[in-house]
C-alpha cells in the first residue's frame, strides 16, 4: 500500500514538473517574441532620431493616432500642425508635403510599434494569467514590466513635448532617458525569460554573479551617454580616431558653467565621456572574462564571459567606424542595435550565474 502511494506520488510530481516545464517554454517563447518586437522598436526609433523625424506628429493620440492620413485634407492638417512648431519654422521651412510624409512615417512606424509591443504583451499575460500558466511569483515581475511598457510611452510623449514650444529638437536628457528606459526593459524581459530557461550549470560564485551584474549596469549607463551623444548630434563632430581633436585627453571640456553642463551639453565632452566609458567597459569585460576563467574553467559561465568580450570588442569596431565615417544612417542604425546584442546577452550570462528560477515549493517538497 505504502510503495502504491509513494509511486502515485512520484507520479503526480512528475506530471507536475512536466506541466511546469511545459508551460514556462511557453511563456519564454513569448518573452523572446516580445524582445525581438522591442529590438526592433528601438531600431525605429533610431531610424526616427537620425532622419530628425521625431517632432513630425505633434500630438499624442494614443487610441486615434492609429490611423494615419488618409486623405490629402488629412495629410495637409498633419502638415500644418507641423508647420507652427520651431522646427520647420528655423529648419525646414518650405519642405514639400512629399517631405513631411517622409518623416512622417518614421515617427508613425515607431508610434505604432511601440502598441503593437503594449498588445502583445499584455493579450497573452491575460491569457497565461486565466489560464493558470504564470507560476507563483512570476506574476508581479510581468505586470511590474507591463506597468514600465506604460510608463515608457508617457516618457516618450513627454521627450516630444521638450520640441514643441522653443527648442528644433528634443532635449537630449529626455531622448537619453526615454532610450535607456527602453533599454532597461528590455534587459527585465530578459531577465525574466532566461530564469524561465533550463540551465545547464549550477548557479556561480557570488563574486561571479556580482560582477557580472554589475557589467550589465555598466552597458546599460554607457547606452545612456551613447543617448547623450545622439542627442546632442556629438557625433556628426571630431570625427577621428584615436585621437580626439589630436589629442588623447582634448582641450576645452569644462567649457561651460557649471561644470556639470558640460557632461550633458558640450559636445566635445559628451562625445570623450562615450569613448571613455567604451574603454572602461572593455577593460571590465577583460577582467570579468579572465577572472571566470580561471575561477570557473570549463564551464559554461566562463564560456560566455569570452562571447560576451568579444561582442564588446565588436560593438567598439563597429562604433569606430561609425565615427569615421561621419555617423550614416546604415551604420548608426547597426550601432544601436548591436549595442542591445550585447545588453542581452550581458543580462543572459548574468542570469545564467544565478541559475534557473527556483521550483515551486510543492514540487521541491515532494522531490
Amino acid at each position: 500500500m505504502n510503495q502504491t502511494l509513494a509511486a502515485d506520488d512520484a507520479g503526480a510530481v512528475r506530471g507536475e514538473s512536466v506541466r511546469l516545464n511545459a508551460n514556462r517554454a511557453l511563456v519564454r517563447g513569448w518573452l523572446y517574441l516580445v524582445l525581438l518586437m522591442l529590438f526592433a522598436l528601438v531600431l525605429v526609433g533610431g531610424a526616427t532620431r537620425l532622419t530628425d523625424s521625431g517632432l513630425s506628429i505633434t500630438q499624442w493620440k494614443p487610441i486615434h493616432g492609429v490611423i494615419p492620413p488618409l486623405s490629402h485634407a488629412e495629410w495637409q492638417e498633419e502638415f500644418d500642425l507641423y508647420r507652427q512648431i520651431p522646427q520647420y519654422q528655423q529648419i525646414n521651412k518650405g519642405m514639400s508635403l512629399a517631405e513631411f510624409q517622409y518623416i512622417f512615417w518614421w515617427e508613425w512606424a515607431h508610434r505604432i510599434l511601440a502598441r503593437g509591443v503594449g498588445f502583445v504583451f499584455a493579450l497573452p499575460l491575460i491569457f497565461f494569467w486565466a489560464t493558470g500558466r504564470v507560476e507563483r511569483g512570476l506574476a508581479p515581475k510581468l505586470v511590474g514590466l507591463l506597468a514600465l511598457g506604460g510608463l515608457q510611452g508617457a516618457v516618450g510623449w513627454w521627450m516630444v513635448a521638450s520640441g514643441l514650444v522653443e527648442r528644433t529638437d528634443v532635449s537630449q536628457y529626455r531622448l537619453a532617458i526615454h532610450l535607456t528606459l527602453a533599454c532597461a526593459i528590455f534587459a527585465a524581459i530578459m531577465i525574466v525569460a532566461r530564469g524561465l530557461a533550463p540551465h545547464s550549470e549550477p548557479a556561480a560564485d557570488s563574486g561571479t554573479q556580482r560582477f557580472a551584474g554589475f557589467l550589465v549596469v555598466a552597458v546599460l549607463v554607457q547606452i545612456f551617454l551613447g543617448g547623450l551623444v545622439a542627442g546632442t548630434d556629438a557625433g556628426l563632430s571630431f570625427n577621428t580616431w584615436p585621437l580626439m581633436d589630436g589629442a588623447v585627453i582634448p582641450g576645452d571640456l569644462l567649457l561651460l558653467e557649471p561644470v556639470w553642463r558640460n557632461f550633458f551639453e558640450n559636445v566635445k565632452t559628451v562625445q570623450f565621456v562615450h569613448r571613455a566609458g567604451a574603454y572602461a567597459l572593455l577593460l571590465l569585460a577583460l577582467w570579468h572574462m579572465i577572472a571566470v576563467r580561471r575561477r570557473l574553467p570549463g564551464t559554461t559561465h566562463a564560456r560566455r564571459a569570452l562571447v560576451l568580450f568579444h561582442l564588446m570588442l565588436i560593438q567598439a569596431a563597429i562604433g569606430i567606424a561609425t565615427l569615421l565615417l561621419h555617423m550614416p544612417l546604415h551604420w548608426a542604425l547597426l550601432h544601436q542595435g548591436f549595442a542591445l546584442v550585447v545588453l542581452g546577452f550581458a543580462t543572459a550570462h548574468w542570469r545564467g550565474t544565478k541559475g534557473a528560477y527556483p521550483l515551486p515549493t510543492e514540487i521541491r517538497v515532494a522531490r
